[in-house]
């Protein structure tokens, strides 16, 4: 009787252990969203500051002066209303730290008591309307409270534009300014109304601005 066959065959390796997978590490939605909106936000923040820079970059370059006549009105040579803006003008260069400052009286052909007195001048402003608020605050020192300041159209020009009306002897007189970052005005207009200065206001300034 022959004995039973002995099975030499070593045991057949078993399959190698699958590898472990390292936990994803794309961001979650959240995160993708939370990136998007900080990325929008810089972007929009650039392009509001490339608007705001290409507006100084146009606007800066302001050249004021006072023509003989301006949007139908006279440049006023007396001694009397070169004495107003003189003063006037002389005023505004201690508020503002102007290159060029102007003065002026123009009288109305049409009527001797509505003259417009305005002064100002140029250069670079970052925050025109905060200095244009600066300049209606030195006319309310001299002349009282301006009141009822708001904003009105600027016109082509660009800028910020504001009327409001000042007290006088003869009744509430309109008071009128622009400013953008490369010039401020304000002048005074008796016997008007606030829309009329307002629009007289954009003439005269078509007028006596350049770029």
């Amino acid at each position: 009787m022959h004995p039973e066959p002995v099975d030499v065959t070593p045991p057949s390796a078993s399959p190698p252990p699958s590898p472990v997978r390292s936990p994803s590490r794309s961001p979650s939605r959240k995160r993708k969203i939370v990136l998007g909106s900080l990325l929008a936000v810089a972007l929009a923040g650039g392009a509001v500051a490339g608007v705001a820079g290409w507006r100084i970059l146009q606007q800066k370059d302001a050249k004021l002066t006072t023509p003989d006549e301006v949007a139908g009105l006279r440049l006023d040579r007396s001694e009397r209303a070169a004495s107003t803006a003189d003063y006037l003008r002389t005023a505004i260069g201690a508020q503002i730290d102007l290159d060029e400052s102007i003065g002026a009286v123009y009288a109305d052909p049409a009527a001797a008591d509505r003259s417009v007195l305005i002064f100002g001048g140029t250069t670079l402003l970052l925050s025109p309307e905060r200095d244009l608020d600066s300049l209606f605050d030195l006319l309310s020192d001299d002349t009282g409270k301006v009141n009822g300041l708001k904003g009105v159209d600027a016109g082509d020009l660009g800028g910020v534009m504001k009327c409001g009306t000042s007290a006088s002897p003869e009744g509430d007189m309109p008071v009128c300014g622009w400013a953008d970052h490369g010039s401020v005005a304000i002048a005074m207009f008796p016997g008007r109304s606030i829309d009329d200065s307002a629009t007289l206001l954009r003439d005269i300034r078509e007028g006596i601005q350049e770029r």
